[in-house]
């Protein structure tokens, strides 16, 4: 019997290579709300450079994210990276 391994789409991909991502991802070492958080604050970037108000650009995601508060968005695409 064959064992099928899901392939992960990844969501990092213009920072490191999918074989790179699968074995990170198989050995737990990727945080998925740091992914999650990436990746909002890169479609907000998008948003905005496509002339959409940042209320809009929010609201757009949350449509993407219904489970975050509109805040909660707002806090993570203008937090100061550490």
């Amino acid at each position: 019997m064959k064992t099928i391994i899901a392939k992960i789409s990844n969501p990092l991909n213009e920072l490191i290579s999918d074989d790179i991502y699968d074995l990170l991802n198989a050995h737990g070492l990727i945080d998925e709300k740091s992914v999650r958080d990436y990746q909002i604050r890169k479609k907000f970037k998008a948003l905005r450079s496509s002339k959409i108000s940042a209320g809009d650009a929010i609201d757009a995601i949350r449509e993407e994210y219904p489970y975050l508060q509109f805040d909660t968005i707002r806090k993570i695409v203008y937090q100061i990276s550490k």
